[in-house]
């Protein structure tokens, strides 16, 4: 079972940025074609349920973005690197909590950031906002 890595996690302070990388694993199965899928990222905050905060089209064309992040965080993705981005700007406190990225290879069904069209995650990885 393939999963995606998370990294770029941290302790930030109100306002400041973080970029988290998505990346694929050299052990994915073959069968596995990063440029295919979709990505979603998800946050969890401590105590509360997953939630999709974004969503990026595997050829970049489309994005969306939760209410709550939307002009603060931004994605991307480098097909040829089989990695994803998630830039997060300005961030608040409420921003706090375990990031996910997950892979969707069934394309536009994913682009409302629902977990369950979500096929392959990543481990997660923790981001603190505070001073």
């Amino acid at each position: 079972q393939l999963q995606l890595v998370e990294s770029g996690g941290g302790l930030v302070r109100p306002g400041e940025s973080l970029t988290l990388s998505c990346t694929v694993p050299s052990t994915a199965p073959s069968g596995f074609i990063f440029e295919k899928n979709a990505i979603g990222w998800f946050h969890q905050a401590p105590g509360k349920e997953r939630e999709g905060v974004a969503f990026i089209s595997n050829e970049s064309n489309v994005r969306n973005f939760a209410e709550s992040v939307k002009g603060r965080f931004t994605t991307s993705r480098d097909n040829a690197k089989k990695v994803a981005y998630l830039t997060m700007s300005s961030l608040k406190p409420e921003d706090s909590g375990v990031y996910y990225c997950a892979a969707c290879p069934y394309g536009m069904s994913c682009y409302l950031i629902r977990r369950t069209n979500y096929d392959y995650w990543g481990q997660g990885t923790q981001v603190t906002v505070s001073s």
